[in-house]
């Protein structure tokens, strides 16, 4: 139900009107001039304005004007004994959504307050999926503080601080990384940074249809374009246009739909399929792989052209188990999201499982780390987090007599402390080979070494 306002000086007709819609379940108030409406508008904020075009104080159109800035989502109709077709204009242009000529019945009343209502709710869930769309896509919600991570920041930054002011052609963005290590989270970001923000941000994933349907999802069709085509369908190029377009698992188009992909980014226009002429569009193109392109053009199935076309901007995106303490940053960011999420306490990790945590290869990446939190939350409501909760074991590591011993941490011992005694350990074991080291502990060398410098680690010479 719905909460309606009645502007209307003719008192009879304004209390049938308030008992027809009570009747119906609505809350209902009522105002006799258009300033008492005002201010009782901004008091009740209501879904559906009645107004009458003749009030008291200031006419019909005068309050539609003013209720618009209140809240330009209010749907108005307006009720009225002079209705001509300048009058009709005039309150159109002002904002009602309807105009009702008296003497009206309560019925037909009914259907455009019903229809005002269906619309006030469409508009609310819109609004709604569009804000809870952008939470957790803005360049905030890059967790992680790793020169990697600092580096795509930066560079994200740059790009919405050059892209054109004046709605025009923005170059492409390729998106490169591994599966899970965050592509569509950063296109968002990409999206949401610069000035097409407000704009449609419209996604395809090439993998997930066969090329002839994905041909007519990007371009659209005109009706009788082929057996199935019974009615007219735009693209999602048209459908982005002002925005963004994001092609995700890029290297899945084969080769003709990839030249006419490179022909729409030279000249930014699209041709639905059964038609005679083009369409211009604005529209930024932001595509990701996590597929080796260069080799997929080296070996006939990528076009070379396109990828140059594409790669004007390249963002590479790291795997997590070269971003360094990002893990445990990333840990904490999603035991806070899943909390919420469950209605629980945020669970706390034992120093044993912040050390499996930072250990785990993580072959899924980011992904695979949000997965593995979010089955121990659910497996453990209360409690720590330890290693087996996690379903992560720390690597097995074999003594070394020249290294230290690696004894469990002490209680009271901080997180530097424990992986700082287990760089140690594992150099000791390999008499500071960082390759072997590295390999030990299933990082990359380029990780080891960004925690050696961290924790200002250097072998002393004998």
């Amino acid at each position: 139900m719905a909460q309606l306002l009645i502007i209307e000086d003719e008192q009879v007709l304004a209390k049938n009107m308030a008992r027809f819609f009570e009747r119906q379940g609505h809350d209902v108030s009522v105002a006799h001039d258009g300033p008492a409406g005002l201010a009782l508008a901004r008091e009740v904020l209501p879904d559906v304005v009645v107004v009458d075009f003749q009030l008291p104080g200031m006419d019909g159109v005068e309050v539609i004007k003013a209720l618009r800035l209140l809240d330009d989502q209010m749907r108005i109709v307006m009720v009225t004994g002079h209705g001509t077709v300048a009058v009709a204009v005039e309150a159109m242009r002002a904002g009602s959504m309807d105009i009702l000529t008296k003497p009206v019945t309560l019925e037909s009343l009914r259907e455009v307050v019903e229809r005002a209502v269906s619309q006030r709710n469409e508009r609310r869930a819109l609004t709604y999926y569009k804000e809870r769309e952008k939470q957790g896509t803005g360049l905030d919600n890059l967790v992680g503080d790793s020169p990697a991570m600092q580096q795509l920041r930066t560079m994200l930054q740059a790009l919405a601080a050059h892209e054109p002011t004046d709605r025009s052609a923005a170059p492409p963005i390729l998106i490169l990384g591994e599966t899970g290590t965050g592509k569509e989270l950063v296109a968002r970001a990409c999206h949401l940074a610069g000035p097409r923000a407000s704009a449609p941000f419209v996604e395809v994933n090439c993998a997930a249809l066969p090329s002839h349907l994905i041909e007519a999802e990007l371009f659209g069709y005109e009706k009788g374009a082929f057996t199935d085509a019974k009615a007219r369908k735009i693209g999602l190029f048209e459908a982005a246009d002002g925005g963004v377009l994001f092609l995700d698992e890029l290297a899945e188009l084969d080769l003709a739909l990839q030249a006419k992909l490179l022909r729409v980014l030279e000249n930014l226009r699209v041709r639905r399929l059964g038609a005679l002429q083009d369409r211009q569009v604005n529209v930024r193109v932001v595509a990701a792989t996590n597929q080796d392109l260069n080799a997929l053009v080296a070996a006939g199935k990528f076009r070379s052209d396109l990828l140059y076309r594409l790669s004007v901007f390249t963002l590479k995106l790291p795997p997590l188990r070269e971003r360094g303490q990002d893990v445990l940053g990333l840990t904490g960011f999603f035991l806070a999201q899943l909390a919420r999420r469950y209605a629980r306490s945020v669970p706390s990790l034992t120093p044993q499982a912040q050390v499996a945590l930072t250990q785990h290869p993580w072959p899924g990446n980011v992904r695979e780390l949000r997965n593995v939190l979010e089955r121990a939350v659910l497996l453990n409501p209360t409690g720590p987090l330890n290693p087996a909760d996690l379903g992560l074991l720390a690597a097995p590591v074999a003594s070394s007599p020249a290294a230290p011993a690696f004894t469990p941490p002490q209680a009271g011992a901080t997180l530097d402390d424990v992986e700082r005694s287990h760089l140690l350990h594992a150099l000791g074991q390999t008499d500071w080979n960082v390759t072997q080291a590295a390999r030990l502990l299933g990082i990359s060398r380029d990780t080891l070494r960004y925690r050696m410098e961290r924790h200002r680690l250097q072998r002393v010479s004998d």
